[in-house]
C-alpha cells in the first residue's frame, strides 16, 4: 500500500470517530430541542380525536351532529396554513436574532393560539387559533432542526436531529391517551382539556431553551468569534483554548469564508446553482413533500374517522394502538441512522410501505367494509405501513435536510424545505374528506385512496436513489465538500472527506466557480 492509499485509509477511519471531551451537553441541547417535536405532534393527534367526539360533533358543526366535509377541511388544514408561513418567516429572526431567541419567541405564539382555541365554543375562533398556533409550529420546525444540527457532535448527528420525529410521535401517542380519557365527558371539558394541556409543552421548550447556549455556526456568521469559541467550550465540554475546539472553530470559519466567496447570504442565492445549491434545494423539498405524500398524516389527521367509516369497533383504541406502534418504529430509526446510513433506511422504507399501502387498498376494494377479516387486514397493514414510515422517511426527513446545506443559506433553505413540507400537509388536510368521504361532491374512494399513497412512496424510493446524497459520519463542512466533489447521489457512500479542505481553500482568493473546481483537483483529486 502507497503513502496515498495510506492517507486515504486513515481518513476513512477518521470519519466519524469521537474526539476528546464529553459529547453530554451537545446530546443535552439536541435533545431538548426535540421537545418542539410536542407541539405538533400533540397537536396532529389532538385534532383528530377531538373532531370524533360526540359533544364536539354536537356543539361545532352547523348541523348539529356531524362535520361536512368542509368543515373537517377547513379545521385540520388550517393549521397547516399558519406552519407554512411560519416556516417561511424563519430566516428574519433566526438569521438576525438566533436560533434560541426564534424558539423562544414561537412558543409564545404558539400559546397565544392555544388560549384561542381553548375559549372557542364555534368554528371561526377555533380555526383562528389553530392558525396562530401553527405559525408557531412553523417557526419552531424550520429551527429546531438546524438548532440540533449545528450544536450535536457529527457522529451522532442524525440520531440526534432525528429525535426531533421522535417527540413529534410522542406528541400524537399522548394526544391520543388524553382523548381516550376525555372524549366521553359531555361538556366542553372535553376538548378544552386536550387542547390546554399544550401549554406544558410551549412552556417548557421556550423556558428551558433559554439556559442553553447558542450555536456556534450562528456566531460564525455573525463574526462573533469569541461568542462562537464559548459555545463550542460548553457544547463539547473542553477548555476554550484545547486543540480539538480550536481546530473546529476554525474549521467552521474557514467553511463561512469559503461560502461566502459565491455570495452574500440572499434569497438569490439559495435559488441560484452556484456551489450546487439548486439541486440541494429540489432534494430537501422534494423528500418533505413526498414525507407527506406517503399517506402518514391521513392516518393521524383521519384515523378515527375513516375506521368508524369502515365499520372498525372502537376506533378510539385502534387509533391509539397505531400510535404506540409509532411511537416504537421510530427508535429502531434513530438507532438504524448512523449505521446503515440516510438512503439505505429511506429506500427501505419506501418498499414497506408500499408494499403494505397497496394490500391495504386491494383487500379493502375486493372484500369491502363489512367484513370482519378484511377490517383486520386493514388495521395490521396499517400498522405495518406506520412502522415502515417511523423507522425512516419520519426521522430521516428532518436529518437531511438539516445537513445538507452551506451555513450561508443554510437557514433559508430548511425553512423553504419545511414550507414545502407544510404545503403538501396543507393540501392533503385539505383533499383528503372530499377524496374519502361520500356524500355529493365527494369522490368517496375509500380505502381505494391507499393506492395513491402506495404508488407516491414508489416514487419516493426512485427519488432517494437518484437525489438523496448520503452525509452519515460527515461534518456539515465535509457535507458541503461531498456535494461539491461527487456527481451522483448513488456514488456519495463511497466519498471520503479531505481534512481541513476548507481551511487551506479559503486561504487562496477564488474568483469563480471554475477555479474553485480547479484548486479541489489540484489538492484532493477527483472522486
Amino acid at each position: 500500500m502507497g503513502i496515498e492509499d495510506s492517507a486515504l485509509l486513515r481518513k476513512f477511519v477518521n470519519v466519524g470517530e469521537k474526539k476528546a471531551g464529553s459529547p453530554k451537553m451537545g446530546i443535552i441541547v439536541g435533545l431538548f430541542a426535540a421537545l418542539g417535536g410536542l407541539l405538533f405532534g400533540y397537536d396532529t393527534g389532538t385534532i383528530s380525536g377531538v373532531m370524533g367526539m360526540d359533544y364536539v360533533k354536537k356543539t361545532f358543526p352547523a348541523n348539529g351532529h356531524s362535520f361536512s366535509s368542509s368543515e373537517s377541511s377547513l379545521i385540520v388544514s388550517i393549521l397547516s396554513v399558519g406552519t407554512f408561513f411560519g416556516a417561511l418567516f424563519a430566516p428574519i429572526p433566526s438569521d438576525r436574532i438566533g436560533r434560541r431567541w426564534t424558539l423562544m419567541i414561537a412558543s409564545i405564539i404558539f400559546n397565544i393560539g392555544t388560549v384561542l382555541q381553548v375559549v372557542a365554543t364555534d368554528i371561526p375562533l377555533l380555526c383562528a387559533g389553530r392558525a396562530i398556533a401553527g405559525f408557531g409550529v412553523g417557526l419552531i420546525s424550520a429551527v429546531v432542526p438546524l438548532y440540533q444540527a449545528e450544536s450535536a457532535p457529527k457522529w451522532i448527528r442524525g440520531a440526534i436531529v432525528s429525535c426531533y420525529q421522535l417527540a413529534i410521535t410522542i406528541g400524537i401517542l399522548l394526544a391520543a391517551v388524553i382523548n381516550e380519557g376525555t372524549h366521553r365527558i359531555n361538556g366542553t371539558a372535553s376538548y378544552r382539556i386536550p387542547i390546554a394541556i399544550q401549554f406544558l409543552w410551549a412552556l417548557n421548550l421556550g423556558i428551558g431553551i433559554f439556559f442553553l447556549p447558542e450555536t456556534p455556526r450562528f456566531y460564525v456568521s455573525k463574526d462573533r468569534g469569541d461568542d462562537a469559541k464559548e459555545s463550542l467550550r460548553r457544547l463539547r465540554s473542553l477548555p476554550i483554548d484545547h486543540p480539538e475546539i480550536i481546530e473546529e472553530y476554525e474549521d467552521i470559519v474557514a467553511a463561512h469564508e469559503f461560502e461566502a466567496q459565491f455570495g452574500n447570504a440572499s434569497w438569490a442565492l439559495v435559488f441560484s446553482n452556484k456551489n450546487r445549491q439548486r439541486r440541494r434545494l429540489i432534494m430537501g423539498t422534494s423528500v418533505h413533500a413526498l414525507s407527506q405524500l406517503s399517506g402518514i398524516n391521513f392516518i393521524f389527521y383521519f384515523g378515527t374517522s375513516f375506521f368508524q367509516s369502515a365499520g372498525i369497533k372502537n376506533p378510539f383504541t385502534i387509533s391509539l394502538a397505531t400510535n404506540i406502534v409509532n411511537v416504537g418504529s421510530t427508535i429502531p430509526g434513530i438507532l438504524l441512522i448512523e449505521v446503515l446510513g440516510r438512503r439505505k433506511l429511506l429506500i427501505g422504507g419506501s418498499i414497506i410501505m408500499c408494499v403494505s399501502q397497496f394490500i391495504v387498498a386491494i383487500v379493502g376494494v375486493a372484500a369491502g367494509q363489512n367484513s370482519d377479516s378484511a377490517n383486520k387486514c386493514l388495521v395490521a397493514f396499517t400498522c405495518i405501513f406506520i412502522s415502515g414510515f417511523a423507522a425512516s422517511w419520519g426521522p430521516l426527513g428532518w436529518a437531511v435536510v438539516s445537513e445538507t446545506y452551506a451555513l450561508n443559506v443554510r437557514q433559508k433553505s430548511i425553512s423553504l424545505c419545511l414550507a414545502s413540507n407544510w404545503l403538501f400537509n396543507w393540501a392533503i388536510a385539505f383533499a383528503t374528506p372530499y377524496m374519502v368521504n361520500p356524500g355529493p361532491g365527494n369522490a368517496n374512494l375509500g380505502s381505494k385512496v391507499f393506492f395513491i399513497w402506495g404508488a407516491f412512496n414508489f416514487i419516493g424510493g426512485l427519488f432517494v436513489y437518484f437525489m438523496v446524497f448520503e452525509s452519515k459520519g460527515l461534518s456539515l463542512e465535509q457535507v458541503d465538500e461531498m456535494y461539491e466533489k461527487v456527481q451522483h447521489a448513488y456514488n456519495s457512500p463511497s466519498f471520503v472527506p479531505t481534512e481541513h479542505a476548507f481551511r487551506h481553500s479559503s486561504a487562496v482568493s477564488i474568483n469563480s466557480i471554475s477555479k474553485v473546481e480547479d484548486i479541489y483537483e489540484v489538492e484532493v483529486g477527483s472522486v
